[in-house]
C-alpha cells in the first residue's frame, strides 16, 4: 500500500512523532494508522527506558483549579531543559497531570513512592477476606497481589487511567511525551487541596 502524504501528517498529527518515524511506522503496518500509533507507542517506551536516568533539573509547575474553586492542584513536572520547559506540548502535559490529580485524587505519584506498611495493611485485608470466603491457601497470595495491582490502579498516579484517554494510563502519556520531546520527563511532588476537606 502507498503511503501518502496525507496519512504521514495525519500520524504525526496524533502522535508528535518525527516525520521519516511516522513514515516508517505505516509502512511496517501496511499503512493502518492504529497499528502505527501502537508501532510508534511501543518505539516510544524503549526511547523512554534509555532516558529514564537522565537528570531532569528544569521544568514547571503544573496547575489546575477546578471550576467550581473548590479542588486545587499544583504538580511539579522536570525535563533536562529550559528549552523543553517552555515547549507547548510539555507544558501542555503538566496541565493534564494536574487535571488528572484533582479528578482522582491519587495517594503517590508511583509504587514505590506509597508507605510499605500502607501495602502491608492492604494485604492483611485482601488475606483475610479470601480466608473468609473459603477460598483454598494455595491460591490466597494470588487473589492477595491481584487485589494489590487493582490498589496501585486506585492509588498511584502512573498506574491511573487517564481521564481523557481511559485506554492508556498516566505512565502511557508520560512515555509518549518522552518520545516525542526526545528527554527525560519525570513527575515529582504535587499536592491536591479541596475546601473543606482534611489533610489526610
Amino acid at each position: 500500500m502507498a503511503i501518502t502524504a496525507q496519512m504521514v501528517k495525519e500520524l504525526r498529527e496524533k502522535t508528535g512523532a518525527g516525520m521519516m518515524d511516522c513514515k516508517k511506522a505505516l509502512e511496517e503496518n501496511g499503512g493502518s494508522l492504529e497499528k502505527a500509533v501502537d508501532w510508534l507507542r511501543q518505539k516510544g517506551l524503549s526511547k523512554a527506558a534509555k532516558k529514564a536516568g537522565r537528570a531532569t533539573s528544569e521544568g514547571v509547575i503544573g496547575n489546575y483549579i477546578h471550576s467550581t474553586g473548590k479542588i486545587a492542584v499544583l504538580v511539579e513536572v522536570k525535563c533536562e531543559t529550559d528549552f523543553v520547559a517552555r515547549n507547548e506540548k510539555f507544558q501542555e502535559f503538566a496541565k493534564n497531570v494536574a487535571m488528572q490529580i484533582a479528578a482522582n485524587n491519587p495517594a503517590a505519584v508511583d509504587a514505590e513512592s506509597v508507605d510499605p506498611a500502607v501495602i502491608e495493611r492492604e494485604r492483611e485485608v485482601y488475606r483475610q477476606k479470601a480466608r473468609e470466603e473459603g477460598k483454598p491457601e494455595n491460591i490466597i497470595e494470588k487473589i492477595v497481589e491481584g487485589g494489590i495491582k487493582k490498589f496501585y490502579k486506585e492509588i498511584c498516579l502512573l498506574e491511573q487511567p487517564y481521564i481523557r484517554d481511559d485506554k492508556m494510563t498516566i505512565r502511557d502519556l508520560l512515555n509518549d511525551v518522552i518520545a516525542t520531546l526526545g528527554e527525560n520527563v519525570t513527575i515529582g511532588r504535587f499536592v491536591r487541596m479541596q475546601l473543606g476537606a482534611e489533610e489526610a
